[in-house]
């Protein structure tokens, strides 16, 4: 017999939940249950503590028919941190190329399917596989948790899948002790070098014009949620292996969007998610047609770090 996977809700307890499936990923279903209403209970600290705690454990949690507007799930972004215990130097982050607009400050991003950084080097006949990211690991201190409302959807498809980047048992053996040493550089320069696409249909095929983006000459936002992120470089070095600061699990911290290489080796619908990018990455499906749009706040938390003492989620639990 398995023991059954550790779900800490906490003081969550008393709202409807169940397990997406046994290692990922948990849902609130039903939408009384209001994060609007979180933020403001009189034990709202202690919710949103546990909260953080359960994204940490499972990844991903999902909130059903949300009213949660722009202010109130930026407040979210940053106390979720806070109260997890994130330097009292990281704030929410800003994009290098966000723009602020009379709607939105910089601190959020916009996520469509009609172009901006959720279209960045998007091909129409790339499969979903071909966007696994883990949010803005390419800054020095990199993000915690970030929060997604998705108000407009196509009618069919354009989901986000998000795995977690816990190592298994038969991947610890082979990169045993000598991955502990290992660091990964994290490259963001594709921001730098196109700072604005122009999304151009030409016979059913989306194209991009850099050149528009060159001419433009938009600055890099700085700095972007931590005095560490700044400057145009858009590159870090962390970790491969780090230890997650809530769980004290290790999980792989590579990712295909922004990793480039291991610095030791050679070259050779009004619902809302929130997932923890200290340990999954996820990319949106491109299954569907028409509009997938929504607004993402991003925090940032610590700079990455390994304890050898820390240990792989499975060995604590036994699974």
């Amino acid at each position: 017999m398995v023991a059954a996977p550790f779900s800490p809700l906490g003081s969550l307890s008393v709202y409807d939940s169940y397990d997406a499936t046994p290692h990922v990923g948990t849902r609130f279903p039903n939408k009384t249950t209001q994060l609007s209403q979180i933020l403001e209970a009189p034990n709202s600290d202690e919710l949103i503590k546990d909260l953080a705690t359960l994204v940490s454990h499972r990844g991903v949690v999902f909130f059903s028919e949300q009213d949660l507007d722009i202010e109130k799930q930026k407040e979210l972004g940053t106390r979720l941190g806070e109260l997890s215990g994130k330097p009292a130097t990281s704030k929410l982050h800003v994009h290098p190329i966000s723009e602020q607009t009379p709607e939105l400050t910089a601190d959020v991003s916009v996520i469509s399917s009609e172009g901006g950084i959720a279209r960045n080097g998007y091909s129409k006949s790339a499969r979903a596989s071909a966007g696994w990211h883990t949010d803005i690991t390419f800054e020095s201190v990199p993000s915690d948790y970030a929060i997604l409302k998705l108000h407009t959807l196509p009618t069919v498809g354009g989901d986000t899948l998000v795995p977690v980047m816990r190592p298994t048992t038969n991947s610890l053996l082979l990169i045993k002790d000598f991955s502990k040493a290992l660091t990964a550089v994290h490259d963001g320069s594709g921001f730098r070098e196109v700072m604005f696409w122009e999304l151009v249909l030409v016979e059913d095929m989306l194209t991009q014009d850099p050149k528009y983006a060159k001419e433009l000459g938009t600055p890099i936002n700085d700095p972007r949620g931590s005095p560490e992120n700044t400057g145009s470089h858009l590159q870090a070095v962390h970790p491969v292996i780090r230890t997650h600061p809530v769980t004290g699990f290790k999980s792989l911290f590579v990712n295909r969007g922004f990793t480039i290489r291991i610095v030791e080796l050679h070259e050779d619908e009004n619902d809302i998610a929130i997932w923890d990018n200290r340990c999954t990455f996820h990319t949106a499906t491109n299954d569907y047609q028409g509009l997938r749009l929504g607004n993402r706040v991003v925090s940032i938390g610590e700079k990455p770090f390994f304890d050898p003492a820390s240990k792989s989620r499975r060995a604590v639990l036994g699974l």
